[in-house]
């Protein structure tokens, strides 16, 4: 059953006021995070940091983010904590754009920065406005409200700002329920080629003779391909691609080369884009059948190409007139878009396998957390009788949609057992264990850029040993999110935390907690933590020693650096950082370490918990293997060996499965049986 708008609001309202408790952030700020981290997730912005600032001059701004490509984009709140939803008009979105634009114009030109606190957020933002006056080209302004705007506004016009090109948008509390409630929980971008280009784009219908879906090639003049990108950036690719080209950068130099050097050989040399769409609209022409409308088109393999194509235009003024790019454009409608693009996104990316690039959604790894998630119960807190669960949110909207079916009574039992606030989601997780097993720089570059590192370094590490992704690993990852939430409530309320860079201080906090760890030779106790659900007064006190002195150090960046979340991202901040740890161990409590667990405790935790993983594996085998007939592993043998792909140790245990259930596989052979399935299914041969 859906809800309306009305009934968003007011559930979207209770979900706010109890993240701000819980996270111990005012709930301006807990407004700002939680839509901005539904943007950054469906790709409509990189990324946000938190900067709130108001001034009598009618100045304000919320928020902020630089991209790599020359776009600031400024964020201002419409927030009162109103306990009804109501209209926004016109007039308050002119006056919310007006204060964000007089901001920016102070900062840029007025000497703003001049006039504020050289420790706050706000200084170092126009700081950084006004000394990255030359690389700002574009602008975009981007409004959150709390009200509902009385008709849906797409698109407001764009304006110039000191010669700097401006785009609005607003993000009202309909268009954020709209988004929630699509089934790809993700607004869809709708292009009109003919009101945008002044013609639609030829291409040559490719679906005759199925009914199954539409497709179409066409032939993609890069300027236009370069244009999209330049206007929607990220949104443009589909999450998997937005995640392969973090991973890589954003110019490959064999395409720069092609388009500096030899123009006319593109078309000859590029592969090419894959690409799909809800829905298409066309037009016959006396040149031919043209596309002149797409739905929600998603760039599905070509991430890299499209943005070399942009890039290459912006810093090497490229000349794009001779280029043509192929494009296969297949047209997917809504219902299966969630199991059809991902595979098309896996299948056409096959020719460039790059780990984060295969790191989906449908990873083994992510099924392995969900499972654990949906299984594992948590112990109850104390003085509480009842054990819950922590929802890990593999795809997005799972928790949404888990409910969507339910009636009233089972949603409220489904929110007791799964609280909202034990949900977290795979960025979530990817910062839970950076700051610990990797770099805490990689996320203070935000959710995406942190993600992508994190779907390497575990891509890498399944290939080399799966078993290691166990029960203790998920309480582990709980209990580490457990400490990473703990910290930020501990942070926001101490008497030096002026209202800035807490994502910060966190993720150092944290880095520098595992530091000192590693120095003293122990770890921190995590399946304690798990048991307990918490972390005791002595790691609070802890947490806020180091806290304290992380704060110190990032405030005061090297001369020459104004913008200290600019300097958080940087290599020579966490050296820094470091050299202090022998200083800050002898600020902590003897208590502290006493409770670390040493070396040989961990190993063993981990020992069993691999062990009990494999044999979780080869139970799951087995389940696998025996719900397939006899007579289906017959089936396979015989494919296979008339294809010469068996191996003479597949050989002999394809005849074993041939006699079930006369004659049962062991675990280990089930695993080779389940290999050998899947090569089958890699060469069309389906048990079906």
């Amino acid at each position: 059953m859906e809800t309306t708008t009305t009934e968003f609001f007011h559930d979207f309202r209770q979900e706010l006021l109890v993240g701000a408790e819980a996270n111990g952030s005012f709930q301006l700020s807990e407004f700002m995070e939680i839509v901005a981290n539904e943007l950054v997730e469906t790709g409509v912005t990189e990324g946000f940091e938190l900067c709130h600032y108001r001034a009598q001059r009618g100045m304000r701004v919320d928020g902020y983010w630089f991209d790599d490509e020359g776009m600031l984009e400024l964020f201002v709140a419409d927030f009162e904590s109103r306990d009804k939803l109501i209209s926004l008009t016109k007039t308050d979105v002119d006056t919310a754009f007006k204060r964000v634009t007089n901001f920016f114009e102070a900062s840029i030109s007025k000497g703003l920065s001049g006039e504020l606190e050289i420790t706050s957020p706000e200084y170092g933002l126009a700081r950084q406005i006004a000394d990255r006056k030359g690389a700002i080209r574009r602008l975009r302004l981007t409004l959150f409200s709390e009200r509902s705007l009385s008709e849906r506004i797409k698109e407001l016009p764009d304006s110039v700002v000191t010669g700097i090109p401006v785009s609005y948008q607003i993000w009202d509390i309909s268009r954020l329920h709209r988004q929630r409630s699509a089934r790809s929980h993700k607004e869809p971008l709708d292009f009109d080629f003919e009101h945008m280009f002044g013609s639609g784009i030829f291409c040559l219908p490719a679906h005759q003779g199925t009914e199954a879906y539409q497709s179409y090639l066409i032939v993609m003049p890069a300027e236009l391909l370069a244009s999209l990108y330049e206007r929607f950036g990220a949104r443009l690719l589909e999450q998997n691609v937005r995640t392969f080209l973090q991973a890589r950068g954003t110019v490959n130099k064999g395409i720069r080369a092609t388009i500096l050097n030899e123009p006319g050989m593109f078309f000859a040399y590029n592969n090419g884009i894959t690409a799909t769409a809800q829905s298409v609209e066309t037009r016959m022409t006396d040149a031919g059948l043209a596309i002149t409308r797409v739905i929600d088109l998603q760039i599905v393999n070509g991430g890299q190409t499209t943005a070399s194509l942009f890039h290459t235009k912006r810093r090497d003024k490229a000349d794009l007139s001779r280029i043509f790019v192929q494009m296969k454009l297949s047209v997917i409608d809504n219902k299966n878009s969630e199991t059809i693009v991902p595979k098309i996104s896996e299948y056409a990316n096959t020719q460039n396998r790059v780990n984060a690039a295969d790191f989906f959604s449908n990873h083994p790894f992510h099924v392995r957390m969900e499972g654990f998630s949906r299984r594992i119960w948590a112990p109850a807190q104390k003085n509480v009788q009842r054990e819950t669960k922590w929802f890990y949110e593999r795809a997005r909207g799972q928790y949404v949609d888990s409910q969507s079916k339910l009636t009233p009574s089972e949603q409220r039992r489904f929110k007791a057992e799964h609280p909202k606030l034990q949900m977290f989601t795979k960025t979530d997780l990817a910062k839970f264990e950076n700051v610990w097993d990797d770099h805490p720089r990689h996320v203070n570059l935000g959710a995406q850029k942190n993600f992508a590192q994190y779907a390497r370094r575990i891509g890498r590490e399944w290939e080399k040993s799966s078993d290691s992704f166990n029960e203790f690993y998920f309480k582990r990852a709980v209990a580490r999110g457990l400490i990473f939430r703990a910290t930020e409530r501990l942070v926001s309320v101490q008497p030096w935390y002026n209202g800035g860079y807490r994502a910060n201080i966190v993720a150092y906090t944290l880095a520098m907690l595992s530091e000192i760890t590693k120095r003293k030779k122990g770890h921190i106790d995590f399946l304690r933590i798990w048991n307990e659900q918490g972390i005791d007064v002595s790691l609070e006190s802890v947490l806020s020693i180091i806290s304290y002195v992380v704060n110190e150090d990032i405030t005061k960046p090297p001369d020459g650096i104004s913008n200290i979340s600019e300097w958080c991202k940087k290599e020579a901040c966490w050296d820094r950082i470091q050299s202090r740890a022998e200083e800050i161990e002898k600020l902590l409590p003897l208590d502290f370490y006493s409770q670390l667990i040493s070396f040989d405790e961990r190993d063993e935790e981990r020992k069993k918990a691999r062990k009990t993983q494999r044999i979780d594996n080869g139970i799951e085998a087995q389940r696998q293997v025996l719900s397939i007939s006899s007579d289906k592993w017959a089936y396979l043998h015989r494919e296979l060996s008339a294809r010469a792909l068996l191996s003479p140790k597949e050989e002999s245990i394809l005849k074993l499965a041939m006699q079930i259930p006369a004659k049962i596989p062991t675990d280990k052979q089930c695993l080779v049986l389940l290999d050998t399935l899947e090569k089958g299914m890699d060469e069309g041969i389906s048990l079906d």
